[in-house]
């Protein structure tokens, strides 16, 4: 078979792709129909890229929402046990202490990384 036509995938095809894989294998659920006002409606078609659809652009939404909202909880909680903590011990690290170590930190990885 020739591959004379062969071109590269863009980025939203790529993403189109992953979407296609990832639902073709699992059970589907639907998130309730919200309704928008029209201006918001007419701004949200004309932000979606090509090939993508409202299905597509709600769906990345919603994800990286409950991705957001997992991480707040996670720095919420772990906020909660540090201070936990310092009540427990009395120990505490000044803020001046915190920043010199990711500095260092930071220090160190970039070494790594550029050389």
């Amino acid at each position: 078979m020739r591959l004379a036509h062969w071109r590269p995938l863009s980025e939203t095809q790529i993403v189109r792709v992953k979407q296609i894989h990832y639902t073709a294998a699992m059970k589907t659920a639907v998130i309730p129909q919200v309704r928008v006002e029209p201006e918001l409606r007419a701004q949200l078609d004309a932000v979606l890229t090509e090939n993508e659809t409202l299905s597509d652009f709600v769906e990345t939404a919603v994800r990286r929402a409950v991705e957001h909202r997992r991480v707040q909880t996670a720095f919420h909680a772990r906020g909660e046990a540090a201070l936990e903590h310092y009540q427990r011990t009395g120990i505490s690290h000044s803020a001046k202490d915190v920043f010199d170590s990711l500095q260092a930190k930071l220090d160190t990885r970039r070494k790594q990384v550029l050389g």
